[in-house]
């Protein structure tokens, strides 16, 4: 095995340990919001799904290997992001109508 063969594997390797550490650093913010008391409920839950977020852009991003690819990947994973971000809309003001109309 070549020297330049093994250097690259050792970059490879501290690169996914450092991924790595960060999504256990995650998972302990994650932790740590749940007992934060941050006003609302939907607060918490934005807290949470934020964190989620970027955890899952590192598991997406590095183990993936998403980070290293073309445009046009980016372009549907927004997509992807923005549909879903509609629904949830669509989720949350079909509720909020139902919830309105027990005390009319």
């Amino acid at each position: 095995m070549s020297e330049h063969h093994a250097h690259e594997i050792r970059q490879a390797t501290r690169k996914y340990i450092y991924v790595f550490l960060a999504l256990l650093l995650g998972t302990v913010i994650t932790v740590v919001a749940a007992y934060v008391p941050f006003g609302s409920r939907s607060l918490n839950v934005a807290v949470a799904l934020l964190i989620a977020s970027a955890k899952a852009f590192l598991v997406a991003g590095f183990f993936m290997h998403l980070i290293s690819e073309k445009k046009l990947i980016y372009g549907l994973l927004g997509a992807t992001g923005f549909f879903f971000a509609g629904l949830m809309f669509l989720i949350v003001w079909s509720n909020a109508d139902q919830f309105l109309s027990i005390f009319r």
